[in-house]
């Protein structure tokens, strides 16, 4: 029988494996790095664009912003004109109403008593005058007590004064202070 030597036979083919597993290996590698740096290149394609998607609403978030707070503003400038026209509704209704307080405090005032100051507070007046006599004082409450305009006159200080004039030996100050009657007198007028 003949004697064949197959070792550097299986020695070249071991060798020819060898290389194939190699160039295998490094064309893995190769094709396994490029699809990582796809891969890579996709995921930061898509965060770029996410964040071009972030900062875009951004954009348009602070836009929306400035039309609210401008909105706003006007909102706040249409309730200060509404209030302004109330004020301006209120003092045109109440117009007549100043007219007659006033023509209801002449009216009320007896002979002898004079009016020094009238101060106006919502609706209270307070009166500070001079008069002849007590009986005068007097005979002002019960008139203020009785107009329909006027309700709780209530007499604050009384005193008496000298004066120079010699028509009047003495003369007395007075602080007076009364509510309005308004919401009746109003619809009358």
């Amino acid at each position: 029988m003949a004697h064949i030597n197959l070792l550097p036979w299986r020695e070249r083919l071991r060798e020819e494996r060898k290389r194939e597993f190699f160039t295998i290996l490094i064309g893995v590698v190769i094709i396994s790095a490029g699809v990582l740096f796809l891969v890579d290149r996709y995921f930061n394609n898509q965060i770029d664009m996410q964040n071009a998607r972030n900062d875009y609403i951004r954009g348009e978030v602070a836009v929306l912003d400035e039309r609210v707070a401008e909105i706003n503003e006007l909102r706040q400038q249409k309730e200060d004109i509404r209030s302004r026209m109330n004020v301006i509704t209120d003092l045109q209704g109440t117009r007549p109403v100043i007219v007659r307080i006033f023509d209801e405090l002449v009216n009320t005032l007896p002979d002898g008593v004079y009016y020094e100051s009238l101060i106006r507070v919502d609706n209270t007046i307070s009166i500070e005058g001079i008069a002849e006599s007590y009986a005068k004082i007097t005979e002002l409450l019960r008139r203020l007590d009785d107009s329909d305009w006027f309700q709780e006159s209530d007499l604050d200080d009384i005193s008496a004064v000298d004066t120079d004039n010699n028509s009047l030996s003495e003369a007395f100050t007075f602080t007076l202070s009364l509510s309005l009657q308004l919401s009746s007198q109003q619809d009358e007028v």
